[in-house]
């Protein structure tokens, strides 16, 4: 799978019930930087973490700040909404590897 690099500000997701939303942006040379703001952080913020790293990490981003709002999302959510942002913040949204993201998400 091809890596990604974040070339513009992007989001994906809502506000709604269920859902988070992911504002991405680039950080030339810093490494990941996630804000979280969650009603449910206490008890599931390190794991709304992990998911959004290793899904980064599956897509090769070495370099970006993310600010999430996460209003009781699934996993599977945050994944997808995790992928979805950094396609379009890569300029990438025509050239889904559908093949690779199956791979590794599964």
């Amino acid at each position: 799978m091809q890596k990604f690099v974040i070339e513009k500000q992007a989001i994906a997701g809502t506000l709604e019930s269920s859902d988070l939303q992911i504002i991405i942006d680039k950080n030339d040379g810093k490494g990941i930087e996630i804000e979280l703001k969650s009603s449910v952080e206490n008890q599931y913020g390190r794991r709304i973490r992990e998911v959004l790293s290793s899904t980064l990490n599956n897509l090769g981003v070495e370099d970006a700040r993310l600010t999430v709002v996460d209003k009781g999302a699934l996993d599977c959510t945050i994944i997808a909404r995790t992928v979805a942002v950094v396609h379009r913040a890569a300029n990438a949204i025509d050239k889904i590897d559908w093949e690779g993201l199956e791979a590794w998400n599964v």
